[in-house]
Protein backbone atom coordinates (compact mmCIF):
# COMPACT_ATOMS: atom_id res chain seq x y z
CA UNK A 1 0.00 0.00 0.00
CA UNK A 2 1.45 3.37 -0.83
CA UNK A 3 1.23 5.33 2.48
CA UNK A 4 1.09 8.64 0.78
CA UNK A 5 -2.46 7.94 -0.97
CA UNK A 6 -4.85 9.70 -0.32
CA UNK A 7 -8.06 7.82 -1.05
CA UNK A 8 -7.72 4.07 0.45
CA UNK A 9 -10.51 1.64 -0.19
CA UNK A 10 -10.50 -0.29 3.19
CA UNK A 11 -11.80 -3.68 3.52
CA UNK A 12 -13.63 -3.94 6.35
CA UNK A 13 -13.72 -7.59 7.99
CA UNK A 14 -16.33 -8.34 10.94
CA UNK A 15 -14.48 -8.99 14.38
CA UNK A 16 -15.60 -10.97 16.82
CA UNK A 17 -18.77 -10.19 18.59
CA UNK A 18 -18.40 -8.71 21.69
CA UNK A 19 -21.08 -6.91 23.99
CA UNK A 20 -22.16 -3.19 23.81
CA UNK A 21 -24.14 -0.74 26.82
CA UNK A 22 -25.88 1.96 25.86
CA UNK A 23 -28.76 3.71 24.27
CA UNK A 24 -30.65 1.95 21.50
CA UNK A 25 -29.80 5.14 19.53
CA UNK A 26 -28.77 8.49 20.03
CA UNK A 27 -29.64 10.80 17.55
CA UNK A 28 -30.43 14.31 19.51
CA UNK A 29 -28.71 13.10 23.19
CA UNK A 30 -25.48 15.34 23.90
CA UNK A 31 -24.56 13.08 26.75
CA UNK A 32 -24.89 9.73 25.41
CA UNK A 33 -22.15 7.17 25.89
CA UNK A 34 -21.78 3.71 24.59
CA UNK A 35 -19.34 0.65 26.62
CA UNK A 36 -17.79 -2.34 24.45
CA UNK A 37 -16.18 -4.60 26.45
CA UNK A 38 -14.48 -7.97 24.70
CA UNK A 39 -14.30 -11.63 26.02
CA UNK A 40 -10.96 -10.78 27.73
CA UNK A 41 -11.67 -7.59 29.81
CA UNK A 42 -10.96 -4.95 27.37
CA UNK A 43 -13.41 -2.08 27.30
CA UNK A 44 -13.38 1.28 25.72
CA UNK A 45 -16.27 3.70 26.36
CA UNK A 46 -17.40 6.01 23.52
CA UNK A 47 -19.27 9.32 23.26
CA UNK A 48 -21.73 10.68 21.30
CA UNK A 49 -20.31 14.25 21.90
CA UNK A 50 -16.98 14.84 20.13
CA UNK A 51 -17.32 10.89 18.57
CA UNK A 52 -14.94 10.76 21.31
CA UNK A 53 -13.06 7.54 23.08
CA UNK A 54 -13.81 8.91 27.11
CA UNK A 55 -12.16 5.53 28.30
CA UNK A 56 -10.16 2.73 27.55
CA UNK A 57 -9.08 -0.27 29.93
CA UNK A 58 -7.15 -2.82 28.95
CA UNK A 59 -4.75 -5.25 31.33
CA UNK A 60 -1.09 -5.26 32.46
CA UNK A 61 0.77 -8.14 33.06
CA UNK A 62 -0.82 -9.42 35.85
CA UNK A 63 -4.58 -9.17 34.17
CA UNK A 64 -5.45 -6.03 36.01
CA UNK A 65 -7.19 -3.32 34.39
CA UNK A 66 -6.49 0.28 33.87
CA UNK A 67 -8.03 3.23 32.05
CA UNK A 68 -4.96 4.60 29.73
CA UNK A 69 -6.41 7.45 28.13
CA UNK A 70 -7.37 10.80 29.46
CA UNK A 71 -10.85 12.30 29.65
CA UNK A 72 -13.57 12.54 32.22
CA UNK A 73 -16.56 10.38 33.48
CA UNK A 74 -19.84 12.99 32.41
CA UNK A 75 -19.73 14.03 28.76
CA UNK A 76 -20.82 17.42 30.34
CA UNK A 77 -17.03 18.26 31.25
CA UNK A 78 -16.06 17.80 28.27
CA UNK A 79 -17.95 21.12 27.47
CA UNK A 80 -18.36 22.86 30.43
CA UNK A 81 -14.53 22.99 31.19
CA UNK A 82 -12.19 26.15 30.72
CA UNK A 83 -9.25 24.05 29.00
CA UNK A 84 -10.24 21.56 26.20
CA UNK A 85 -7.73 19.90 25.07
CA UNK A 86 -9.49 17.84 22.72
CA UNK A 87 -9.48 14.45 25.15
CA UNK A 88 -10.16 11.48 22.74
CA UNK A 89 -11.73 13.67 20.27
CA UNK A 90 -12.31 13.20 16.51
CA UNK A 91 -10.56 16.08 15.23
CA UNK A 92 -11.78 17.87 11.44
CA UNK A 93 -12.56 18.64 9.15
CA UNK A 94 -8.39 18.91 9.22
CA UNK A 95 -6.72 17.51 12.07
CA UNK A 96 -3.68 19.56 12.43
CA UNK A 97 -3.24 23.57 11.78
CA UNK A 98 -3.79 25.24 8.32
CA UNK A 99 -1.37 28.58 8.27
CA UNK A 100 -3.05 31.89 8.93
CA UNK A 101 -6.53 30.04 8.27
CA UNK A 102 -6.39 30.37 4.76
CA UNK A 103 -6.15 28.01 1.45
CA UNK A 104 -6.99 28.20 -2.14
CA UNK A 105 -8.77 25.60 -3.91
CA UNK A 106 -9.63 25.84 -7.69
CA UNK A 107 -8.73 29.70 -7.70
CA UNK A 108 -10.92 30.54 -4.87
CA UNK A 109 -9.59 31.47 -1.29
CA UNK A 110 -11.30 30.32 1.49
CA UNK A 111 -11.30 31.96 5.13
CA UNK A 112 -11.33 29.34 8.23
CA UNK A 113 -11.94 30.69 12.00
CA UNK A 114 -8.19 31.30 13.27
CA UNK A 115 -8.20 29.50 17.08
CA UNK A 116 -4.31 29.08 17.38
CA UNK A 117 -2.55 32.14 17.63
CA UNK A 118 -2.44 33.10 13.63
CA UNK A 119 -3.56 30.12 13.03
CA UNK A 120 -6.54 27.39 11.79
CA UNK A 121 -5.99 24.53 14.11
CA UNK A 122 -8.32 20.82 14.29
CA UNK A 123 -11.22 22.14 12.70
CA UNK A 124 -11.44 25.59 14.29
CA UNK A 125 -13.67 27.24 17.22
CA UNK A 126 -16.07 24.48 16.69
CA UNK A 127 -15.12 21.20 15.27
CA UNK A 128 -15.63 18.03 15.01
CA UNK A 129 -14.81 17.69 18.67
CA UNK A 130 -17.42 20.34 19.44
CA UNK A 131 -20.61 18.74 17.71
CA UNK A 132 -22.90 15.84 18.92
CA UNK A 133 -22.48 12.87 16.87
CA UNK A 134 -25.72 10.59 15.02
CA UNK A 135 -24.87 7.24 17.26
CA UNK A 136 -25.79 3.68 15.88
CA UNK A 137 -24.51 1.15 18.30
CA UNK A 138 -23.76 -2.77 17.08
CA UNK A 139 -22.73 -5.64 19.00
CA UNK A 140 -19.33 -4.85 19.01
CA UNK A 141 -18.89 -1.47 17.04
CA UNK A 142 -20.48 1.82 17.46
CA UNK A 143 -20.54 3.97 14.52
CA UNK A 144 -20.66 8.48 14.18
CA UNK A 145 -22.35 10.20 11.67
CA UNK A 146 -22.12 13.70 11.13
CA UNK A 147 -23.14 16.29 8.27
CA UNK A 148 -21.00 19.09 8.19
CA UNK A 149 -22.77 22.22 6.33
CA UNK A 150 -21.08 24.07 3.62
CA UNK A 151 -19.29 26.70 5.01
CA UNK A 152 -18.77 25.27 8.88
CA UNK A 153 -15.72 27.16 10.19
CA UNK A 154 -15.14 28.57 6.53
CA UNK A 155 -14.69 25.17 4.75
CA UNK A 156 -16.50 24.70 1.33
CA UNK A 157 -18.99 22.06 0.68
CA UNK A 158 -21.58 19.96 2.52
CA UNK A 159 -19.10 17.07 4.38
CA UNK A 160 -20.75 14.05 5.14
CA UNK A 161 -18.97 11.74 8.02
CA UNK A 162 -18.50 8.62 9.60
CA UNK A 163 -16.70 7.52 12.26
CA UNK A 164 -16.73 3.65 13.47
CA UNK A 165 -15.15 2.29 16.42
CA UNK A 166 -14.88 -1.61 16.51
CA UNK A 167 -13.25 -3.61 19.43
CA UNK A 168 -12.02 -7.46 18.48
CA UNK A 169 -10.91 -10.03 20.19
CA UNK A 170 -7.30 -9.29 19.87
CA UNK A 171 -7.62 -6.25 21.87
CA UNK A 172 -7.32 -4.00 19.12
CA UNK A 173 -10.09 -0.69 18.78
CA UNK A 174 -9.86 -0.38 15.37
CA UNK A 175 -11.21 3.66 13.87
CA UNK A 176 -12.44 3.77 10.50
CA UNK A 177 -13.19 7.09 9.15
CA UNK A 178 -15.23 7.84 6.11
CA UNK A 179 -16.53 11.26 4.25
CA UNK A 180 -18.05 12.09 1.01
CA UNK A 181 -18.30 15.62 0.15
CA UNK A 182 -20.25 17.34 -2.67
CA UNK A 183 -18.34 20.42 -3.15
CA UNK A 184 -13.81 20.37 -3.39
CA UNK A 185 -12.63 20.81 0.34
CA UNK A 186 -9.88 19.72 2.38
CA UNK A 187 -10.53 16.65 4.90
CA UNK A 188 -7.86 15.53 7.45
CA UNK A 189 -9.28 13.15 9.61
CA UNK A 190 -7.88 12.00 13.29
CA UNK A 191 -8.55 10.81 17.42
CA UNK A 192 -6.73 13.09 19.52
CA UNK A 193 -6.89 10.56 22.78
CA UNK A 194 -3.49 11.13 25.40
CA UNK A 195 -2.46 7.80 26.58
CA UNK A 196 -0.75 6.74 29.46
CA UNK A 197 -0.13 3.30 29.78
CA UNK A 198 0.77 3.20 33.50
CA UNK A 199 -3.25 4.40 34.01
CA UNK A 200 -5.11 7.58 33.44
CA UNK A 201 -3.95 10.55 35.87
CA UNK A 202 -0.45 8.93 36.85
CA UNK A 203 2.23 11.89 36.54
CA UNK A 204 4.31 11.30 33.51
CA UNK A 205 4.89 9.11 30.31
CA UNK A 206 8.49 10.19 30.30
CA UNK A 207 9.79 7.17 30.82
CA UNK A 208 7.37 5.46 28.29
CA UNK A 209 9.23 3.64 25.89
CA UNK A 210 8.36 4.88 22.01
CA UNK A 211 9.34 3.72 18.89
CA UNK A 212 8.42 5.30 15.31
CA UNK A 213 8.59 3.36 12.20
CA UNK A 214 10.02 7.10 10.05
CA UNK A 215 13.03 8.05 9.07
CA UNK A 216 12.04 11.83 8.37
CA UNK A 217 9.96 14.25 9.89
CA UNK A 218 8.16 17.93 9.04
CA UNK A 219 9.98 20.91 10.43
CA UNK A 220 7.94 23.58 11.51
CA UNK A 221 8.28 27.54 12.48
CA UNK A 222 7.64 29.14 15.69
CA UNK A 223 3.73 28.88 15.45
CA UNK A 224 3.66 25.15 14.48
CA UNK A 225 3.24 25.25 11.01
CA UNK A 226 5.74 23.18 8.91
CA UNK A 227 8.04 25.26 6.50
CA UNK A 228 8.05 22.57 3.40
CA UNK A 229 10.96 20.78 4.55
CA UNK A 230 10.95 17.35 5.61
CA UNK A 231 14.28 16.03 7.03
CA UNK A 232 15.82 13.08 8.72
CA UNK A 233 15.65 12.11 11.94
CA UNK A 234 18.98 11.02 12.23
CA UNK A 235 20.87 12.16 15.26
CA UNK A 236 18.70 14.10 16.40
CA UNK A 237 16.51 14.54 19.49
CA UNK A 238 13.51 13.38 17.38
CA UNK A 239 15.06 9.68 16.30
CA UNK A 240 12.63 7.16 17.81
CA UNK A 241 14.02 4.05 15.11
CA UNK A 242 14.82 2.06 17.89
CA UNK A 243 12.77 2.54 21.28
CA UNK A 244 13.88 5.06 23.55
CA UNK A 245 12.32 6.58 26.37
CA UNK A 246 10.62 9.83 25.35
CA UNK A 247 12.16 12.38 28.12
CA UNK A 248 15.57 10.84 27.24
CA UNK A 249 16.14 13.93 24.54
CA UNK A 250 12.74 16.00 25.01
CA UNK A 251 15.00 18.69 27.19
CA UNK A 252 17.51 19.51 24.78
CA UNK A 253 18.61 22.82 23.33
CA UNK A 254 16.97 22.04 20.38
CA UNK A 255 15.11 24.77 17.88
CA UNK A 256 12.68 22.13 16.83
CA UNK A 257 11.96 21.25 20.53
CA UNK A 258 11.31 24.65 20.67
CA UNK A 259 9.35 25.67 18.78
CA UNK A 260 7.17 22.53 19.44
CA UNK A 261 7.55 22.93 23.42
CA UNK A 262 8.77 19.33 23.16
CA UNK A 263 7.08 17.08 20.91
CA UNK A 264 4.54 18.25 18.82
CA UNK A 265 5.76 17.21 15.91
CA UNK A 266 4.75 15.12 12.04
CA UNK A 267 6.56 12.15 11.68
CA UNK A 268 6.84 10.79 7.73
CA UNK A 269 5.97 7.38 7.94
CA UNK A 270 8.42 4.78 6.31
CA UNK A 271 6.85 3.09 2.99
CA UNK A 272 5.36 -0.17 3.62
CA UNK A 273 5.13 0.83 7.33
CA UNK A 274 1.62 1.54 9.65
CA UNK A 275 -0.04 -1.91 8.27
CA UNK A 276 0.76 -5.75 9.64
CA UNK A 277 3.50 -6.70 10.77
CA UNK A 278 4.68 -3.48 10.88
CA UNK A 279 2.95 -0.37 12.99
CA UNK A 280 3.96 2.79 12.71
CA UNK A 281 4.50 3.34 16.51
CA UNK A 282 4.74 1.22 19.61
CA UNK A 283 4.61 2.69 23.14
CA UNK A 284 5.59 0.57 25.95
CA UNK A 285 5.29 0.77 30.04
CA UNK A 286 7.39 -1.69 31.66
CA UNK A 287 5.81 -1.70 34.83
CA UNK A 288 2.98 -2.64 34.10
CA UNK A 289 3.86 -4.34 30.76
CA UNK A 290 1.53 -2.42 28.87
CA UNK A 291 2.03 -2.20 24.93
CA UNK A 292 0.46 0.12 22.51
CA UNK A 293 1.17 -0.56 18.68
CA UNK A 294 -0.56 1.77 16.25
CA UNK A 295 -1.90 0.50 12.42
CA UNK A 296 -2.40 3.08 10.15
CA UNK A 297 -2.80 3.75 6.03
CA UNK A 298 -1.44 7.58 6.79
CA UNK A 299 1.36 9.11 5.66
CA UNK A 300 2.34 10.86 9.08
CA UNK A 301 2.13 9.95 12.69
CA UNK A 302 2.07 13.87 15.22
CA UNK A 303 3.70 13.13 18.12
CA UNK A 304 2.12 15.22 21.39
CA UNK A 305 3.91 15.01 24.14
CA UNK A 306 0.93 17.12 26.01
CA UNK A 307 3.06 19.81 26.62
CA UNK A 308 0.22 22.27 27.36
CA UNK A 309 -1.28 20.13 30.01
CA UNK A 310 -1.05 22.30 33.74
CA UNK A 311 -2.29 20.79 36.08
CA UNK A 312 -5.75 22.73 35.89
CA UNK A 313 -7.65 19.87 34.74
CA UNK A 314 -9.02 16.65 36.58
CA UNK A 315 -9.69 13.77 35.52
CA UNK A 316 -11.68 10.60 35.98
CA UNK A 317 -9.12 9.21 38.71
CA UNK A 318 -9.65 13.05 40.77
CA UNK A 319 -5.54 13.72 39.88
CA UNK A 320 -4.70 16.28 37.84
CA UNK A 321 -3.26 16.22 34.53
CA UNK A 322 0.07 17.38 34.69
CA UNK A 323 2.33 18.78 31.73
CA UNK A 324 3.65 15.73 30.06
CA UNK A 325 1.42 13.23 31.37
CA UNK A 326 0.19 11.77 28.41
CA UNK A 327 1.21 11.50 24.98
CA UNK A 328 -0.71 11.45 21.48
CA UNK A 329 -0.46 9.22 18.46
CA UNK A 330 -2.61 10.82 15.98
CA UNK A 331 -2.40 8.96 13.19
CA UNK A 332 -3.31 11.98 9.95
CA UNK A 333 -1.86 13.76 6.44
CA UNK A 334 0.50 16.30 7.00
CA UNK A 335 -0.74 19.60 8.82
CA UNK A 336 -1.00 22.48 6.03
CA UNK A 337 -1.25 20.49 2.91
CA UNK A 338 -3.78 22.49 1.29
CA UNK A 339 -0.86 25.63 1.20
CA UNK A 340 1.65 23.12 0.71
CA UNK A 341 2.17 21.75 -3.05
CA UNK A 342 4.86 18.87 -2.46
CA UNK A 343 2.61 17.43 0.19
CA UNK A 344 0.32 14.76 -0.64
CA UNK A 345 -3.22 15.56 -1.48
CA UNK A 346 -6.00 15.84 0.66
CA UNK A 347 -9.07 17.54 -1.04
CA UNK A 348 -11.79 15.21 -1.44
CA UNK A 349 -13.68 15.95 -4.66
CA UNK A 350 -17.40 15.01 -5.37
CA UNK A 351 -17.83 11.69 -6.45
CA UNK A 352 -15.03 10.15 -4.24
CA UNK A 353 -14.67 8.86 -0.91
CA UNK A 354 -12.45 9.82 1.92
CA UNK A 355 -11.74 5.98 3.60
CA UNK A 356 -8.99 5.46 6.06
CA UNK A 357 -8.42 2.73 8.89
CA UNK A 358 -6.06 3.20 12.37
CA UNK A 359 -5.41 0.71 14.76
CA UNK A 360 -4.68 0.88 18.43
CA UNK A 361 -3.68 -2.87 19.52
CA UNK A 362 -2.95 -3.62 22.93
CA UNK A 363 -1.01 -6.54 24.66
CA UNK A 364 1.37 -7.27 27.36
CA UNK A 365 5.20 -7.65 27.15
CA UNK A 366 8.52 -8.23 29.18
CA UNK A 367 10.48 -5.99 26.39
CA UNK A 368 9.60 -2.88 24.33
CA UNK A 369 11.31 -4.81 21.50
CA UNK A 370 8.88 -7.94 21.12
Amino acid sequence: MNPLSFLTTVAVSAATAGSITGPAHAETDPNAQFTLKNAGGMEVRLAADGARITALKVPDRAGLLADVVLGHDAVDSYRTSEKKPYLGATLGRYAGRIAHGSFTLDGVTHKLAKNNGPNHNHGGLIGFDKVVWKATPGPDRVRFDYRSPASEEGYPGNLDVSVTYTLTEENELIIDYQATTDRATPVNLSNHSYFNLAGEGSESVLDHELMIYANEMLLIDDTSIPVGKIVPVADTPFDFRQPKQIGRDIDQANEQLTHGSGYDHTFVLNPNTGGSPEPAATLYEKNSGRMLQVFTDQPGLQLYTANFLDGSLTGKSGRPYLKRSAVCLETQHFPDSPNQPLFPNTILRPGDIYQTRSTYKFSVSDSAEE
